[in-house]
């Protein structure tokens, strides 16, 4: 039983990254040939990096991805504490079920809504044009959030409710209490959620390319652009270099996320050795 265990796991995996590994490999071949490795080269590479438009695209979604990560994490923690904090139990059942739709909603019927309701709006104001930074950035913060606070709520459950208790009887203000205390207890689901939220908008296409405007093209929509005609090498040497800034951001994730957790276990055995001392 577990050797076939471990059989079917070598063939997962084997199907997960084996597209990745071709794609590493022949990123540095010298050649366009997609069957035949003919020598190393980073001549892909150079080509990319003389790429203006490329470039452009990759700005303009590092730009999108960190701000919409940003301002997500942010509303997301804020929303996490709020239904963290309610009473109501079926009004914290509605607010689950809120939160869950544009997880659950398809790409496309949110991508439509959202540019149907941009085309609605700029209309009723008159603006010129209705598609721009902006209603990306709206649309990503959307469907961002839900993955934001899904990551914060479990750390608010585990949280010791007391904390905040007891800091605001030595004197904190609710904010204070919540800023030094809860939020370093939180701060793995915040560090995950922000990373989380910047990966997705990263790599979203379809939602992207519903509410953009014409002055503005993401790295996705590029590429798409770019399967109309032909996609050179040089896109292979961009995926390779973003596929190892994601590893990176999920390896740092995991460390923050075990530094944090050792962090909180020494806190609270220090805590209790002061109450058994006492």
């Amino acid at each position: 039983m577990k050797a076939a265990s471990r059989i079917y796991t070598g063939f997962v995996m084997v199907f997960l990254f084996a597209p990745i590994a071709i794609l590493l490999v022949f990123s540095f071949n010298d050649s366009k040939s997609l069957s035949v490795f003919s020598e190393f080269s980073l001549h892909w590479y150079r080509e990319l990096f003389r790429d203006s438009e490329t470039l452009g695209a990759v700005r303009n979604t590092l730009i999108l991805a960190l701000s919409a990560a940003v301002i997500s994490t942010i509303m997301g923690t804020a929303a996490a504490v709020g239904i963290h904090k309610l009473k109501n139990r079926y009004l914290r059942t509605a607010m689950d079920t809120v939160t869950n739709i544009p997880m659950i909603n398809p790409d496309i019927i949110t991508g439509i809504s959202l540019m149907l309701m941009f085309v609605f709006v700029g209309r009723l104001f008159g603006a010129a044009t209705s598609l721009n930074f902006v209603t990306m950035l709206i649309a990503h913060i959307t469907f961002c959030l839900p993955y934001v606070i899904l990551q914060v709520l479990p750390k608010l459950q585990q949280m010791d409710k007391s904390l905040p208790e007891a800091a605001m009887d030595l004197g904190c203000t609710p904010m204070r209490a919540f800023l030094k205390v809860e939020v370093p207890e939180i701060m793995p689901g915040i560090v995950t959620g922000l990373i989380m939220a910047f990966t997705l908008s990263l790599d979203d296409f379809v939602i992207s390319y519903f509410t953009a405007g014409n002055g503005f093209q993401t790295l996705p929509i590029r590429i798409y652009n770019m399967t109309k005609k032909t996609v050179t090498p040089k896109m292979y040497a961009l995926a390779t270099i973003i596929f190892f800034v994601i590893l990176f951001l999920l390896l740092l994730s995991n460390v923050v996320d075990k530094d944090t957790a050792q962090a909180v276990r020494t806190a609270r055995e220090k805590r209790k050795e002061r109450k058994g001392s006492k």
